[in-house]
């Protein structure tokens, strides 16, 4: 087989997210019925009528399974300003360590298409989540909403900003599926320098309350 098929294939990663805490009934359903995802996105902390927060007993649950820990902090519904973003990080930190997340992990701010966002909510996230030891990432959507504004505007303004962060791409929604019925992976990416290794390709799945994803085998590194 070519070696750019070979490496083609090991980048397609899959694994699913979901707001409810991840119990056996639950992994078993997704085992069962779409596949071993091998990494889980959870929130941090929970959020009213929107996502229950992980706990040191599901991430050990989790890990014990052989399935890493997505982790996404989601306790925002407006991303404006630097000092804004700093909160959001400082206590996204927080919750990180109360649960034993180590260091080098990447922690995602889950930015949905209906929020306001600006350039310096961007930069703030990124200059806070990085000196601490975690490494910083943006679930958006690339196509609604400001968010491609706003980082390709921070992109522009310091590039470390591509360097340093990864993105976790909404678009298209080609519909949730098993793993062996997963899409070619094929997030759509701003018109700017990004790290675009993860990908929701499908949302709520009909057999398990869960949104499915591919990833760059890269991520895999960062996630705990």
């Amino acid at each position: 087989m070519d070696r750019k098929v070979v490496r083609a294939l090991a980048r397609k990663i899959w694994g699913v997210d979901s707001a409810n805490p991840v119990d056996q009934e639950l992994y078993e359903r997704v085992k069962n019925q779409l596949g071993l995802p091998k990494y889980w996105g959870r929130y941090l902390t929970g959020k009213t009528k929107v996502s229950t927060g992980l706990t040191r007993e599901e991430i050990q649950f989790i890990r014990n399974k052989g399935v890493k820990v997505l982790p996404i902090y989601n306790v925002m519904t407006e991303t404006i300003g630097y000092e804004e973003a700093q909160v959001a990080a400082r206590n996204a930190i927080f919750h990180a360590r109360r649960l034993g997340i180590p260091k080098n992990t990447m922690l995602f701010a889950n930015i949905e298409n209906d929020y306001q966002v600006d350039v310096n909510w961007i930069k703030g996230w990124v200059e806070t989540i990085n000196p601490s030891g975690y490494r910083c990432g943006f679930f958006h959507d690339p196509v609604k909403g400001e968010f491609t504004k706003a980082y390709s505007q921070a992109v522009k303004e310091d590039n470390e900003v591509a360097n340093q962060s990864v993105l976790w791409s909404a678009d298209p929604e080609t519909g949730a599926s098993s793993e062996r019925k997963a899409p070619r992976f094929k997030p759509t990416k701003p018109n700017c320098k990004a790290n675009v290794w993860i990908w929701k390709y499908g949302r709520d799945a009909k057999k398990c309350p869960i949104d499915t994803n591919l990833a760059d085998e890269r991520v895999l590194t960062y996630l705990f």
